[in-house]
């Protein structure tokens, strides 16, 4: 069990809490104030991060530690993320109520196309503050009248977002709060995924889950292999798929991309996956 399921889960996943589900965004001044600052800075803010990040991971290993030490336990309070797999991001979309598609702010700094791949879901609408926190962008959603979901339409765009290897995510806007799903890889500029996987600084941390296989239902496509954001999934020798379990996030995408119905997802805690 994760770190944050003990502390703001009483021992049962943080995000299917409906406490943890923001009721009255744009009244709480601190976070109606993170929301604004978040997206209407995330450009200034990535220009200068991305360089200290990369001058970071070349830094000697205790200078590196000491950066973390000081960068994660800030990142933890205001803003971090968890894959979730699908069959849970639809209890979640229970839980929140109000549904809004809201352009990505890394998909806007990393000139990817835009699809609506983030989803806003809080207990009661906040469209005045989304306009507001969106009121400069353009090419994504239509904010001047945000794009309302209702949970059957955010479902067909989290299939649509795995069918095109993009994961899921839950994201905290002060944390315990939750107030987003990302579908996201890197290759679509997800800045989440770049500080944790690619320079060490953790952003997003791993989830609940991680996927395992049918040995004897595999019949050695690769799909799976192919469409794993993480890198997590490779073939042995004998055309088998395999799970590092260090490196899988327990997202699950891996599963829509199994015609044999071969992989499943098991509990972090349990199971016996060779590392590698």
């Amino acid at each position: 069990m994760c770190e944050f399921c003990v502390q703001h889960g009483d021992g049962k996943k943080w995000y299917l809490q409906a406490e943890n589900y923001a009721h009255d965004l744009s009244r709480d001044l601190e976070r109606r104030e993170y929301v604004l600052d978040f997206v209407g800075k995330f450009d200034r803010r990535m220009r200068r991060n991305v360089p200290l990040l990369k001058m970071m991971a070349a830094s000697p290993a205790p200078l590196r530690a000491a950066f973390r030490s000081w960068v994660q336990p800030r990142q933890i309070r205001d803003h971090f993320g968890q894959p979730v797999p699908i069959e849970e991001c639809e209890r979640i979309f229970d839980l929140a109520t109000s549904i809004v598609s809201l352009p990505c702010v890394c998909r806007r700094f990393a000139g990817a196309p835009e699809r609506g791949y983030c989803i806003a879901m809080t207990v009661t609408p906040h469209d005045e503050l989304f306009e507001e926190a969106f009121r400069d962008y353009a090419g994504g959603p239509d904010t001047s009248r945000l794009q309302r979901l209702s949970k059957h339409e955010a479902m067909r765009v989290l299939r649509r977002a795995e069918s095109e290897g993009l994961m899921h995510s839950v994201w905290t806007f002060k944390t315990p709060f939750i107030a987003a799903i990302c579908n996201c890889d890197l290759s679509s500029g997800c800045m989440a995924m770049q500080t944790t996987l690619t320079y060490g600084y953790k952003t997003m941390w791993k989830g609940e889950y991680r996927a395992k296989v049918d040995e004897t239902a595999c019949v050695g496509c690769g799909a799976c292999v192919e469409i794993c954001p993480f890198g997590a999934l490779r073939m042995t020798g004998a055309r088998v798929a395999e799970v590092g379990p260090e490196a899988c996030f327990g997202c699950g995408i891996c599963r829509s991309a199994c015609a044999a119905d071969a992989l499943g997802l098991e509990d972090r805690l349990v199971g016996g996956a060779v590392a590698w």
